[in-house]
């Protein structure tokens, strides 16, 4: 009987252990993007190019924006953003945490996704927010999953103390306003092995 249960146990363990594996994000099929806004009507995109992050086996996820690596295609404005706007020398990152749920992303169909709203933490120049996260997920393979959002976050300076930083940035560049609300988006993927 014993020798049955062994069996069965190296049979059923590696199942087990791929459903309770955690989610890696793939930097390389992410994106975070985030729009400003000055002189009251001239839009720019912006991104960061430096993400890690995983979700554990409880749903509980975890994204790291690492803002150095914020690219605006002006090289002189991403080293002003990262120097006096985020302050990147004390805070390097940016960390947006929530639940997506275990059971969530176990009952997802493969090539089906669904809207989910996702209440959420982020952690910005030593502050700490609620957010919500208005997202759609796809489950793209057993071991790939999409992570999309469905509409701007808004995010606002004065929320995570960086309206100082923003106010010398317009000083700086001679601007007569930058804006203190900035929309983001983003595409998550992550994957299993």
């Amino acid at each position: 009987m014993k020798k049955y249960l062994s069996i069965l146990t190296l049979f059923i363990l590696p199942f087990s252990q791929q459903a309770l594996a955690a989610w890696q994000l793939d930097n390389e099929q992410s994106l975070v993007s985030f729009v400003s806004i000055k002189k009251a009507n001239v839009a720019e995109v912006h991104h960061f190019g430096q993400l890690t992050g995983a979700i554990d086996s409880s749903g509980e996820a975890k994204v790291v924006i690492h803002l150095a690596s914020v690219d605006t295609n002006i090289e002189i404005r991403d080293t002003r953003m990262q120097e006096i706007l985020f302050q990147t020398n004390l805070f390097p990152k940016a960390t947006i945490s929530a639940n997506i749920g275990r059971k969530f992303i176990n009952e997802l169909p493969i090539d089906e996704g669904r809207k989910l709203m996702l209440a959420g933490q982020l952690e910005l120049h030593g502050e700490k927010q609620s957010i919500q996260l208005p997202t759609y997920v796809v489950k793209v393979s057993d071991n790939k999953l999409l992570i999309t959002s469905i509409q701007p976050v808004i995010i606002n300076a004065k929320d995570f103390a960086l309206t100082d930083g923003l106010m010398k940035l317009q000083q700086i560049a001679g601007l007569p306003s930058i804006s203190n609300a900035v929309p983001v988006n983003f595409v998550l993927t992550f994957t299993q092995h």
